[in-house]
């Protein structure tokens, strides 16, 4: 049905004085699908709340999904081969037949899936559309609102009081200005008629934009994790041997040498203190040198270089056919289950192998293993039983045609090397978020519409108010009826 309203406008609803009539008269009725055109109908997908809830459901769920599967790193993920181990090693043996299936939808890399980055960008549009589409409204309504309304209104205004004043129309429009400015509501006269007055008031009227900012905080805080992904990078397990030069790559230019690295503990044995002295050079020339820990990292050029963990490696070189295809310190990062072996691994892709350096760990004694010696487990592609030799410092074996000189151990530093650009458009999107929630939450609009009419006793007062889901101001309205009531205001 629809009731008439002040300079012919109407408002539609299903019940006579239906609530959300304000809404409609703020911003208008939506239009019916009949005759809207396709891109309307497009414009009108990217408004929808509910396809805005479903793609943030369905993101979520991706992201579960990312967090309870284990992804693959980037820089495995870019290389074939090294992605094809990762997978037979880990999602294989852990899924079984159904790691195909996660493979080829994606699920082992699902923050960098087409899919994923789509609905991101849909999103994205959907929030900035929502923006779009209800700024102006919110605009219209704080600058130049409605000040009077009909009937209905007050008949279903989920606030009301009706009351009258022994006194002229003047006097009680005086009075009733006065009882909203005492609470600080800005105060507009409505339409002037012949047989009474209209009276508007209302309060934060700028808090509905908090929508307005946490919705583009959303599309900054998006954007920053764009900017990030595409020019940043993260590396967090570089390992930096003592004294060899490691390069950082992602086109910094840069590289880094720790020159040294001390470590200290408590008397239980924990870790204290450990730090690394590292310098980093461009284009050989040097541009930085820093004691670096964990809370206290190295920046050069906005890459942050920050103290990870360390540990010992050993230093292999392999040769065929007199020419060196491995040279490299191998961190031997890892312990057996009994406590009692330190190992490292690396590959030679180009002759197929998987190579395992096993050593004695600190204060272990093996047999099979002496001091200043390592094993070397190599693996080769198609072949089921691996060859083991044991190898003391400084001597060599041959396996396979290849030969393999266990040099030296040699003490490292791990290192996370970041470059986040993006990270002040995050931090200021996320200070927009909390701003844009402070106004949705804390200063919800509240808005009143008086009416005053004349009547043989003074002059009838109707108060009405729209406000919803905010029970904090149902108690101020009453105190304001109250105070305009009293005969000392």
């Amino acid at each position: 049905m629809t009731t008439p309203v002040k300079d012919g406008a109407e408002v539609t609803g299903s019940v006579p004085g239906h609530v959300d009539a304000v809404d409609v008269l703020d911003g208008g009725r939506r239009p019916s699908a009949e005759g809207v055109s396709i891109l309307g109908r497009v414009w009108g997908f990217f408004i929808s709340m509910r396809i805005g809830l479903f793609i943030i459901l369905i993101l979520g769920l991706l992201t579960l999904i990312g967090t309870v599967i284990g992804q693959v790193s980037e820089e495995v993920l870019a290389d074939p081969v090294a992605y094809q181990q990762w997978f037979e090693a880990g999602p294989r043996q852990k899924f079984g037949g159904w790691a195909t299936v996660f493979d080829a939808l994606g699920l082992f890399h699902v923050f960098s899936a087409w899919y994923f980055r789509a609905l991101f960008a849909i999103l994205a549009v959907s929030i900035l559309a929502c923006s779009v589409n209800r700024a102006p409204r919110l605009w219209r309504v704080a600058i130049k609102p409605r000040t009077s309304m009909n009937d209905a209104f007050f008949a279903a205004a989920p606030l009301k009081a009706e009351f009258v004043l022994p006194v002229g129309v003047d006097a009680a429009v005086e009075r009733v200005k006065a009882g909203f400015a005492q609470e600080h509501f800005r105060v507009l006269d409505g339409s002037k008629k012949s047989k009474g007055a209209d009276v508007y008031a209302d309060k934060f009227r700028w808090g509905p934009f908090g929508t307005v900012v946490a919705h583009l905080s959303f599309l900054i805080i998006l954007a920053g994790f764009v900017v990030s992904g595409t020019s940043g990078f993260k590396d967090n397990q570089v390992i930096a041997p003592i004294g060899v030069p490691v390069a950082v790559g992602h086109d910094t230019g840069l590289t880094v040498t720790a020159m040294s690295f001390q470590d200290s503990y408590y008397d239980n044995g924990s870790p204290k203190d450990y730090v690394s002295d590292l310098v980093v050079t461009k284009g050989g020339v040097q541009v930085a040198r820093q004691e670096t820990r964990v809370n206290t990292p190295l920046i050069v050029d906005g890459v942050w270089f920050h103290q990870a963990f360390f540990g010992v490696g050993a230093d292999v070189t392999a040769t065929k056919d007199g020419q060196t295809i491995f040279t490299d310190t191998v961190p031997l990062q890892w312990t057996s289950n009994d406590g009692q072996r330190s190992i490292g691994q690396f590959a030679i892709q180009s002759a197929g192998v998987s190579v395992y350096v096993i050593q004695a760990a600190s204060g272990a004694k093996l047999a099979d293993l002496p001091a200043g010696s390592v094993a070397l487990e190599v693996h080769k592609t198609g072949v089921t039983d691996p060859q083991v030799q044991v190898v003391s410092q400084g001597k060599s074996a041959t396996i396979d045609g290849i030969t393999y000189t266990f040099d030296r151990n040699r003490q490292y530093t791990g290192l996370a090397i970041t470059r986040d650009p993006g990270s002040w458009i995050v931090w200021l999107g996320s200070i927009l978020l909390i701003l844009g929630s402070y106004l949705t939450f804390f200063l919800p609009h509240r808005r009143v519409w008086v009416r005053v009419r004349p009547t043989a006793k003074g002059s009838s007062i109707q108060v009405g108010s729209p406000i919803k889901r905010d029970p904090a101001f149902e108690p101020r309205f009453n105190d304001i009826v109250a105070r305009i009531q009293s005969t000392e205001s």
